[in-house]
């Protein structure tokens, strides 16, 4: 498989007067692995659909490799764009044994030849070529669908919310399978999904869609630790918003002074993630719930900024009604502005 690079140049796109897609600029390297993330509705299969040529954009462009294949006066169908993709149901044909499924996409020749074999082994289902779909358990239907897509070695690999079919334990096992057939492959991968840790274990960048709109790309670090509006901060992971004065490089709040990245001045909403700040002895805060993981503890506190969220470790007695302190121990953080 040659992976080859996808461009996304100004892509729109409406359904009769409700405006899906606007002005989607998006650059994906070959190898490359983008997670589209973003709520339901906001556009993330439409653009999917848009670069597998299922859906004509109204504006902008599609390029993969050097071949332009949507724009003004250019089109090519899906079919010609050596584009595999993994549907959210699936899509498996009940009535074609699992050999048959991933052999579809290819010349009929080839159908039941050594690349259905090899496609069926990538994804650990090497001895099930007679079996039918309905004897299968929902993760082995989900590598059938993945070997299905990749068996015609296509240069780019479009995934559709294609593990939100699966329970939570399965969800987790077979993602990662995928995620490190995808790195052994090379191959380039765009997928869909509402689910921030999904994205951020997937995903080698992150694009945040709203309403349309492409809100911020990069790796999982910078989404996480730079997001650029107090919604994209809450949209990726458990977050405080802490209303404080800035003067330069820190802001004074009700939990002591936060460091900053960059220069403020005046009111502003800080940042401040749960694992950023600690518990400590003391008399301004009240514990009211604990959840425990396992692996931490999620505390939350009624402090004299409102409640708060503090991470702990799993090993901290704590129980609700404790009188505790809180003070921020985390690195200088990013301020937005006060509505």
């Amino acid at each position: 498989m040659t992976a080859r690079a996808v461009e996304i140049a100004g892509v729109g796109k409406s359904f009769d007067d409700t405006v899906v897609l606007t002005e989607i600029d998006l650059h994906v390297t070959p190898g490359q692995s983008v997670a589209l993330l973003g709520p339901s509705g906001c556009g993330k299969t439409t653009l999917l659909r848009v670069v597998a040529g299922l859906e004509r954009p109204d504006a902008g462009a599609i390029t993969i490799g050097d071949t332009r294949m949507a724009g003004p006066g250019t089109w090519v169908p899906p079919e010609k764009r050596n584009v595999g993709m993994v549907f959210q149901d699936w899509a498996l044909f009940p009535h074609l044994s699992v050999g048959r499924n991933v052999g579809y996409g290819l010349p009929r020749a080839e159908r039941d030849g050594p690349r259905v074999t090899e496609a069926l082994a990538m994804v650990g289902m090497t001895g099930l070529e007679d079996r039918m779909p309905d004897t299968l358990s929902g993760g082995q239907q989900q590598r059938v669908a993945l070997a299905r897509a990749i068996a015609p070695r296509p240069s780019v690999l479009l995934l559709d919310e294609p593990f939100s079919n699966l329970d939570t334990a399965l969800r987790v096992d077979v993602r990662s399978e995928v995620h490190r057939l995808l790195v052994e492959l090379g191959i380039t991968s765009i997928f869909v999904t509402h689910d921030q840790e999904e994205a951020f274990v997937l995903g080698d960048r992150v694009a945040i869609m709203n309403d349309g709109i492409l809100e911020q790309v990069g790796t999982p670090y910078e989404i996480y630790r730079d997001p650029v509006s107090p919604w994209i901060a809450s949209f990726v992971g458990d977050v405080n918003l802490i209303d404080a004065d800035a003067n330069g490089l820190v802001a004074a709040s009700p939990i002591g002074d936060l460091p900053l990245r960059g220069h403020r001045r005046g009111p502003v909403r800080v940042l401040v993630r749960p694992e950023a700040l600690r518990l400590t002895s003391g008399d301004t805060a009240e514990v009211r719930l604990v959840e425990f993981y396992g692996h931490d503890m999620m505390v939350t506190v009624g402090a004299p900024s409102g409640e708060l969220s503090v991470r702990v470790s799993a090993s901290s007695v704590i129980e609700r009604g404790d009188r505790v302190g809180v003070e921020y121990v985390g690195d200088p953080t990013v301020a937005f502005d006060r509505p």
